[in-house]
């Protein structure tokens, strides 16, 4: 799943292909949220870590996986 985040102050969004689900997304970011001075961590795909200060997050935008087609067919 893609997820991009933006952070405030920064004019780029962060864009993390990660294997977590959408509610554990958005679960780590409300735990974070909660906990003074939290960190929203995201572990990407290749078994890397974002780590932003929660507070600093202006939005999330959760995309699930769609399931391409390829090929010809008809629908």
């Amino acid at each position: 799943m893609q997820v991009r985040v933006g952070v405030q102050l920064v004019p780029k969004e962060l864009v993390v292909e990660t294997m977590l689900s959408a509610d554990e997304v958005q679960q780590a970011l409300n735990d974070a949220l909660e906990s003074p001075g939290g960190l929203f961590v995201l572990k990407d795909a290749r078994g890397g870590r974002i780590v932003i200060p929660a507070k600093h997050v202006g939005y999330l935008e959760i995309a699930e996986d769609e399931n391409r087609q390829v090929g010809f067919g008809t629908l």
